[in-house]
């Protein structure tokens, strides 16, 4: 007994702005219409009246005149347990009324018929996801596939993923991870396309890709287009909803790595006779230094860009296309400027250096890369480090995500990281005046020897030498700055301080 579609688009339109995966928290929701709607268990033939239900649902949401399509798995109960509380959407009751119409409650104190919530916190319902990718089911417009290959294990409870960010993941027992795309784009998603590719040349920093699941080309064709808008003229490509993969029990997160050392050098106190300062030099001395993982790290990325170039080949650009990207740059700048002042502050400095790559007359080499690179997209495992997420930046179009670029770009996105790592823990600290410049001399410490070990690494192992390509680094370092300062602003304003801080060092 799923809501009526304008009982269910009331309450999504309450709860979506609150969920970490929204993208669009800093606008009104104009309108909410409900796509497609699929029953996924226990399905029609086999329904209990007191049963769980588990729906697929493609939610469209409207805002600035724009449409956003978001995937939803919703689960249905006329008993709330307890430990599903938290996930709850809302409630609803349905039958005879003045209206004939659903009505909708957003409170638990509220007596309804049933409840509708948030179903990747329930382990009963989710293994209809292992199943129907065993099986390769086809559901209503739901396709589900098997890597080749692979046989899937059945049967697995699953526990959401507790990173922050823009889609869900779900874990299966040891086995395997699950990703759910929250905010869909047309076609296939490049974290799948590049996986499969990846996995086709033998890379060995990439999990192995078991199964995914489609969108029919039929309803496929909704996701790109309003509601209410005609359905596109081309055909429309199947649209990813779900990858998963092999799970990396042993891994750890590079950010939670990297966090763990920045803490022990700023916790670091040398001796009275310890003539040890906390320079560049010396942000080793404490425990827990990470530059030895810095530079396996940078090795590691040489080897899975050596990679997508020979799984997807390499394009060279013409000899001006640098300016291009400068405008691009500049385009950017100027937008971001208008909606956070404080970025004024080093707004020459960053137009000089988009200048400066708009003069470079070497034709650049574009490939396929990560697309939005940082600690938090690699795992340290028994084995090696091992790269996750080739979705791109979730603020870039579908287009932009898809598109080759200069590898260099994913190093600057690592040197980024390594800038935010080292200040996070001091992000929003209301420290004396003294203690405070100590803390960002040791940040900024910490931050300039795990960036060189990272570009040793990379140079090491065969890639493009950063230091060689200055103002290329450069360049991409200031434009990938200015889009976490935009990203930051909207979604997580609090941590807007950090890539501020972080500019005044690249500025100087």
């Amino acid at each position: 007994m799923r809501p009526p579609d304008d009982v269910l688009a009331d309450l999504l339109a309450d709860w979506l702005p609150r969920q970490r995966w929204f993208a669009g928290k800093d606008r009104a929701i104009g309108e909410v219409s409900i796509g497609t709607a699929t029953e996924l268990h226990p399905g029609p033939a086999a329904r209990a009246p007191d049963g769980p239900e588990l729906h697929h649902v493609i939610a469209a949401v409207r805002q600035d005149g724009g449409w956003d399509h978001y995937q939803l798995l919703l689960g249905v109960r006329h008993e709330m347990p307890e430990r599903l509380r938290f996930g709850e959407i809302g409630g609803f009751t349905v039958g005879p009324s003045d209206d004939g119409a659903g009505h909708a409650h957003g409170g638990a104190e509220h007596s309804v018929a049933a409840h509708v919530y948030d179903a990747v916190y329930d382990a009963e319902l989710t293994r209809v996801l292992l199943e129907g990718m065993a099986a390769e089911a086809v559901v209503g417009p739901l396709r589900f596939r098997r890597a080749p290959g692979i046989e899937i294990e059945t049967g697995l409870d699953s526990v959401p993923g507790s990173a922050e960010q823009s889609n869900s993941s779900l874990i299966f027992g040891d086995v395997y991870i699950c990703k759910l795309f929250r905010r869909l784009s047309p076609g296939a998603n490049p974290d799948l396309e590049v996986n499969l590719g990846l996995s086709r040349v033998g890379c060995a920093h990439v999990p192995r890709v078991c199964g995914w699941i489609d969108l029919d080309p039929s309803a496929a064709s909704a996701v790109a287009s309003g509601p209410a808008e005609p359905e596109p003229t081309a055909p429309a490509e199947p649209t990813t909803l779900a990858m998963m993969s092999q799970y990396l029990p042993s891994g750890t997160d590079g950010w939670d790595l990297a966090i763990t050392s920045v803490r022990d050098w700023f916790a670091y106190a040398p001796t009275v006779c310890d003539p040890r300062a906390p320079t560049s030099a010396d942000a080793g001395a404490a425990g827990g230094d990470f530059a030895a993982e810095a530079e396996r790290l940078g090795a590691a990325t040489a080897t899975v860009h050596r990679d997508l170039a020979a799984a997807f080949g390499v394009t060279r650009m013409p000899a001006g296309y640098a300016r291009e990207m400068a405008a691009d740059m500049h385009r950017q700048l100027n937008e971001v400027c208008r909606s956070v002042p404080a970025l004024a502050e080093h707004e020459t400095a960053i137009r000089e250096a988009f200048d400066e790559l708009a003069r470079l007359r070497t034709p650049p080499v574009f490939q396929r890369v990560h697309g939005d690179y940082h600690l938090g997209q690699v795992m340290r495992t028994d084995t090696g480090w091992i790269v996750l997420d080739f979705e791109g930046e979730p603020a870039r179009t579908p287009g932009e995500r898809r598109a080759v670029a200069h590898p260099l770009r994913d190093v600057a996105g690592m040197l980024r990281s390594f800038e935010y790592a080292a200040r996070f823990l001091i992000a929003d600290q209301s420290l004396p005046t003294d203690a405070a410049l100590s803390l960002e001399t040791r940040a900024h410490a910490w931050a300039e020897r795990n960036r060189g070990a990272f570009c040793r690494g990379y140079a090491d192992a065969g890639g493009l030498d950063p230091a060689e390509h200055a103002v290329l680094v450069r360049a991409f370092e200031f434009d990938k700055a200015v889009y976490e300062i935009r990203y930051e602003a909207r979604n997580r304003p609090s941590w807007l301080p950090v890539p501020l801080r972080a500019l005044a060092h690249l500025a100087g």
